[in-house]
């Protein structure tokens, strides 16, 4: 009984062993590229520090603490000469010397607090621009992460139906080739059949290694994104839904883009701060208004001992307390900085005529990858069609071309031919599936609203 059991449990172990890994999908990429991806990464990590500057420019604007503790110790002394009446009422000289050491210990409490200061309240406003175009930057690069991570796994799924149509030809050209060297065998082609149909073997052969290093490199592509090793992908079902993107209008999705596009935003953001930051400069020319209040404690001790005409006058305690408060409010008023300010203003002001200038460049790179994506979906729906029938019309042809040459109407150059042609439909058909899911996914992209449920809704086409 014991030995059944093991038997049976090692035959299910060996059957899990054997049995071939679940394809992955395309959410199971994204997921791994979402923790791996280093663009992705490094605009969260800029994000990150928008906020962070943000914080540092507000900073000045809010109250000021600081604290001190100070310990001194001082010894020190002194001598001169005097003049003394002595008994007989004349006058002489008589030195005379003392020496002091003292400790003390100060602390010092400092509130300072910003009334107006102008340029500081116009740099935090800059770095809260800064900080809300690094937000932007951060939406585009996750967007862009969604895209490249489909291209990345469709360019795989294309590269891998290349390989398998280049091998079935690859097959089918050598099935053609034996065929021709039997024929001319009994004498019922010309050798000239058979070199046509040895080179076109020959070639097939190449294509299949070209198209094996292509899958190769569209591998690795995904890797680069992912960061971690994948298996078989799942493919791209046969029936897709060749619907119009909504909404159904080009100038709709031109609004939708001007709206929304993170790329837009993100120049609008840089713009704005550009524009506060000339304002910023500007005031180093304006007077700022601070208050202040300063507390310090200062207890001392030590002793003070003297000798006068050599006779000691005895030691004295030197202990004591000064206490000082100071409350004020300071106006500063600049007069003259060398032009340092004027320069700088001038800079400012040239900087927010080129984020201006960068603006209105990515307005109309947006606007037209936005239509050239809207009409990229329009003429896939046409061409997954087209492509669809040529699969079909080439087949066709070939069955027709290979029943010619079977009863000698067709020579074998006219079967090489079609079967060329089939191969050609079928790779194009390939190509126009995958690109009419990447042609939508990148039309949101461009638009600024790519979803990950634009990426599930695509994940569900797969099988």
């Amino acid at each position: 009984m014991l030995k059944s059991i093991r038997t049976t449990a090692l035959a299910l172990a060996l059957a899990v062993a054997a049995a071939p890994a679940a394809a992955e999908d395309l959410m199971q990429i994204y997921q791994q590229a979402r923790q791996a991806d280093p663009t992705l990464a490094a605009a969260e990590a800029a994000r990150g520090a928008g906020d962070a500057g943000a914080d540092i420019a507000r900073a000045p604007l809010l109250p000021q603490l600081s604290a001190s503790l100070g310990y001194l110790h001082s010894d020190g002394g002194a001598r001169s000469l005097t003049t003394q009446p002595d008994a007989a009422g004349n006058y002489v000289l008589v030195p005379f010397a003392s020496t002091t050491r003292d400790r003390s210990r100060q602390a010092q409490g400092q509130l300072t607090q910003s009334l107006f200061n102008w340029g500081n309240i116009e740099r935090f406003r800059a770095a809260r621009a800064s900080a809300a175009g690094a937000s932007s930057d951060y939406d585009a690069a996750r967007q862009d992460l969604m895209v490249r991570t489909a291209n990345a796994y469709f360019g795989v799924l294309t590269a891998e139906d290349q390989l398998k149509f280049a091998q079935l030809n690859e097959k089918s050209l050598q099935k053609q080739l034996d065929q021709a060297e039997q024929r001319y065998q009994v004498g019922l082609s010309a050798i000239t059949d058979v070199h046509v149909a040895r080179a076109q073997h020959d070639a097939a052969v190449a294509q299949v290694i070209t198209a094996q290093n292509n899958v190769d490199t569209a591998r690795e592509t995904l890797l680069q994104i992912t960061g971690a090793a994948f298996g078989e992908l799942k493919k791209l079902r046969e029936q897709l839904p060749l619907e119009k993107p909504e909404p159904h209008d080009l100038q709709g999705w031109v609004d939708l883009a001007i709206a929304h596009s993170p790329l837009l935003a993100s120049k609008q953001h840089a713009l704005e701060a550009a524009d506060l930051n000339v304002d910023a400069q500007r005031a180093g020319h304006y007077p700022t208004l601070s208050a202040s209040l300063v507390r310090t404690d200062t207890p001392a001790w030590g002793t003070n001992s003297s000798m006068f005409g050599g006779a000691s006058l005895g030691s004295f305690p030197a202990n004591g307390l000064t206490t000082n408060t100071t409350i004020g409010v300071t106006l500063s008023v600049p007069l003259f900085s060398g032009g340092l300010v004027t320069a700088q203003t001038r800079q400012a002001a040239f900087q927010r005529d080129a984020a201006q200038d960068q603006l209105e460049l990515t307005r109309r790179n947006v606007i037209a990858g936005t239509r050239n994506a809207y009409r990229a979906v329009i003429a896939g729906i046409s061409e997954v069609e087209a492509t669809r029938q040529a699969v079909i019309s080439a087949q066709s042809g070939l069955d027709a071309t290979q029943a010619g040459f079977e009863v000698g109407t067709k020579t074998i150059l006219d079967v090489l031919t079609s079967q060329s042609t089939l191969l050609n439909a079928q790779s194009a058909y390939s190509q126009a599936r995958h690109q009419f899911v990447l042609s939508g996914l990148q039309l949101k992209n461009a638009a600024g609203v790519l979803e990950v449920k634009d990426l599930e809704a695509v994940n569900a086409f797969l099988e």
